[in-house]
């Protein structure tokens, strides 16, 4: 559920992993600015913090970087962008799915090392973190972050050592690593994108005149003018340099055994993106018509909650025949972090960000689709500013099956005990968030949803692609 919080849980919400973006400009032009905008298109993947990295390849070996916490345009002014002189460049936009929410963990990182500079931006979540770095350790690296990503750097530059390429050093560390990842790497003469053999997150390629851009979503690229290419494959590695793209496949799992993140196309997406060929707004209109099908109800109106509810409710009108109506105003200008009130007060954060129109619902019964339901007192509350506003029903449909297992992939979700449909009926929760009726896609519509693409369901099923991990990057024991 979309940017909503709860005083009496605070992270009642899946989060958006990360964004990356790189460009390479074979004009010389500095590229400073159409980072800028590409993560301004990506900043729903990330809110805590974000940074940009730029290099001059035909100047000295040295990179330009800013970064810190906070949103793109609280990070950066523009005298900070006019600083950054240079025409490749990555960036990222982060939410700490490993590590602290710290500005040492803020991305792009940068790496000098005896072979030249390396800027590195990760999106994913590596399940074999901690062995490696503590093999890295033993071998005398010194950390100054708590993520993930920081392993992947200092393998490439390690690795680069002894091959005759970045390339084949990315190419090493990608056979090294286990896990979800969509790298974009800077080296002084070359950008490379990399993706995980599974594809769990998505990355892209697309030109503009003599620049060359990597970015995690198609919807980057068009922010910037930029034309849409083709997306890198899962378990390709390509290198972009002297105005061509130079691939290897040799990483590449049958298609079988390829499986994205589903949440990409649930949740994660901005809806005018397009990932491996599926329409992620076609895929949430289709995943209301699914839910309007399996889970029919007599009701008056159809809403979504914002965002990613919309277009799935839309689908569920559009299949069901019952309107589609507009339930609850947003408030845009509550940031990413606001005064929340003390425990004493009555006032809800959830409405703090969410009002229901009166006039929309009061009489009738409401049909409500959502995302999801994480631990569900997000879902509990809006049930009740509903029935508050004089809604007569409220029925909930869920655009997405209920969450059973946690994920080690990137996706912050809680651990099992945290989440309400552990060990709970449908029925129960239904209860518990007081809807009328309640009903989730099922996990055969989540993959008929996908279009025929390989796509992970473990969070559903605990059915994961990888074993997963004992401990996770800082040590800890995952139960």
């Amino acid at each position: 559920m979309k940017n909503l919080k709860t005083n009496e849980c605070e992270d009642d919400t899946l989060h958006e992993e990360c964004g990356v973006f790189g460009v390479y400009d074979f004009d010389g032009a500095d590229v400073a600015s159409t980072i800028y905008y590409g993560l301004f298109a990506l900043q729903h993947r990330g809110q805590e913090s974000c940074g940009i990295a730029v290099s001059d390849t035909n100047g000295p070996r040295t990179v330009n970087v800013h970064k810190d916490m906070g949103l793109v345009n609280e990070v950066f002014s523009k005298e900070e962008l006019e600083k950054l002189h240079g025409n490749i460049g990555v960036g990222h936009v982060r939410y700490s799915t490993a590590g602290s929410s710290t500005r040492e963990n803020a991305q792009p990182l940068v790496i000098n090392y005896v072979k030249g500079i390396l800027g590195v931006a990760h999106n994913g979540n590596l399940i074999n973190a901690l062995e490696l770095k503590n093999e890295l350790a033993y071998t005398g690296a010194i950390f100054q972050t708590t993520i993930d990503s920081e392993v992947i750097a200092y393998l490439i530059a390690r690795e680069r050592i002894k091959t005759h390429s970045v390339e084949e050093a990315v190419k090493a560390t990608a056979a090294k690593i286990k896990g979800a990842y969509a790298l974009v790497v800077m080296s002084p003469r070359k950008l490379i994108g990399a993706r995980d053999p599974f594809g769990f997150k998505p990355l892209c390629i697309g030109k503009r005149d003599n620049t060359y851009i990597l970015a995690s979503e198609t919807c980057a690229l068009d922010t910037v003018g930029a034309e849409f290419v083709r997306d890198v494959k899962p378990g390709e590695v390509v290198t972009i340099t002297d105005g061509k793209i130079i691939s290897d496949e040799s990483m590449c799992l049958p298609k079988e055994k390829e499986a994205r993140c589903v949440f990409e196309y649930i949740y994660f997406a901005r809806p005018d993106s397009v990932i491996d060929g599926v329409s992620v707004y076609h895929s949430r209109i289709m995943a209301g018509k699914f839910l309007a099908m399996d889970s029919p109800v007599e009701a008056d109106i159809v809403v979504g909650v914002p965002e990613s509810g919309n277009a799935a409710a839309l689908g569920y009108s559009l299949q069901s025949g019952i309107p589609y109506g507009t339930a609850f105003v947003k408030n845009g200008y509550v940031g990413r972090t606001f005064i929340k009130p003390g425990q004493s007060s009555r006032e809800s954060s959830v409405q703090v960000k969410l009002n229901v129109l009166t006039e929309a619902v009061k009489g009738k019964r409401v049909i409500m689709i959502d995302d999801s339901i994480v631990r569900g007192t997000t879902s509990d509350r809006i049930v009740s500013m509903l029935k508050e506003a004089g809604a007569t029903e409220v029925h909930v449909r869920i655009s997405s099956p209920p969450f059973l297992y946690e994920c080690f992939f990137g996706t912050d979700i809680p651990s099992r005990e945290q989440l309400i449909a552990y060990n709970r009926s449908i029925e129960d929760i239904r209860k518990i968030i007081g809807a009328d009726s309640l009903g989730y896609l099922t996990i055969e519509r989540v993959k008929e949803m996908a279009q025929g693409l390989g796509v992970c369901t473990g969070c559903f099923n605990g059915e994961y692609p990888l074993e997963p991990p004992k401990e996770n990057i800082r040590g800890e024991y995952i139960k």
